[in-house]
């Protein structure tokens, strides 16, 4: 019998077009915002928001490149997976954009799959991504047979060996001389302390994955990290990536190695926000050479991670 796994993720705008009801999709989510009049309030908010966010999606290419990362890992996966057996495809569900969650259940009801297998491409819980996509397959899915979740994979070591990779490669951008004195800032999306009491564990998982991937590198630097994207006037997790750039160059350090922790494949947050924004932060701190990590976006032994993860609920 056939399965189905379906990599759940965010997705991004695919043109300046797109931008506007991307920022509304998101807006209108009720595990993120609970607003009064939500669907006029996302409609509002997003046309405000979109000139600006458009013209910072110019500046990186004019479009995400989620999409893209996320598809070719869709195929990488599905082709790692049809070696153990033929009758697996691999679907992608976007949160926020195409193909949508609702398109993507729809396909999956009409083929009558054995089991059907959810991987968010979050690598750690929190009930603003894994759970709001979980949630939304919920509303929009038929009866599928079995459905298996996979909640999170934060601490699996072919996914800290990827990270750890991925490192070493940035490492070897900076002069030779200065890569011992090189500063690890691990940057992660920041989330509001009041889901940390409701019991969140994303910010827990973040400060394991750094632990285990510290470990695995024998820890060969220093490190320290910090959290970005806040959104709103509620108070966010801290330091701000902003406050500790300006607090490690307060410190003398000079070189500075930006580590995107939990982001699997770049887009905004990491080609904008931490490319084009930190980077005048730091150069006006002093940073002399401040480089970001690629994502693991087209990373083959982070698709040799996923084929794990998959496989133990096939």
């Amino acid at each position: 019998m056939s399965k189905a796994v379906v990599l759940l993720n965010l997705g991004g705008p695919d043109s300046l077009k797109a931008v506007q009801p991307f920022l509304e999709n998101l807006f209108n989510d009720p595990d993120i915002f609970k607003l009064p009049f939500q669907k006029k309030l996302a409609k509002y908010i997003s046309t405000k928001r979109a000139p600006k966010v458009e013209y910072e999606y110019e500046l990186i290419g004019g479009k995400s490149p989620l999409g893209e990362w996320t598809e070719w890992q869709r195929n990488s996966l599905e082709m790692k997976l049809r070696t153990l057996d033929q009758n697996i495809d691999v679907y992608t569900a976007m949160r926020y954009w195409l193909p949508s969650t609702a398109d993507t259940a729809k396909i999956i009801a009409g083929k009558n799959y054995e089991r059907v297998i959810l991987l968010p491409l979050y690598p750690h819980y929190s009930m603003t991504t894994t759970g709001s996509s979980f949630n939304e397959w919920k509303r929009v899915s038929e009866n599928l047979g079995i459905t298996e979740y996979i909640n999170s994979f934060y601490d699996h070591p072919l996914y800290i060996k990827a990270l750890s990779e991925r490192i070493d490669e940035t490492l070897l951008t900076f002069p030779g001389e200065i890569r011992e004195k090189v500063i690890l800032l691990f940057s992660a999306h920041g989330t509001p302390v009041s889901y940390v009491r409701k019991g969140d564990p994303y910010s827990k998982q973040i400060a394991k994955t750094i632990k285990a991937l510290m470990e695995y590198r024998e820890d060969k630097e220093y490190y320290d990290i910090s959290f970005q994207s806040k959104v709103g006037p509620a108070r966010w997790l801290k330091p701000s990536t902003k406050e500790k750039i300006e607090e490690l160059s307060d410190a003398g350090y000079t070189n500075l190695l930006v580590v995107p922790i939990s982001f699997v494949s770049d887009h905004i947050e990491t080609l904008y926000e931490l490319n084009i924004e930190y980077r005048h932060i730091a150069e006006r701190a002093g940073i002399e050479n401040y480089i970001v990590m690629r994502g693991l976006n087209d990373s083959e032994t982070f698709i040799d991670a996923l084929f794990e993860i998959t496989k133990i609920k096939l």
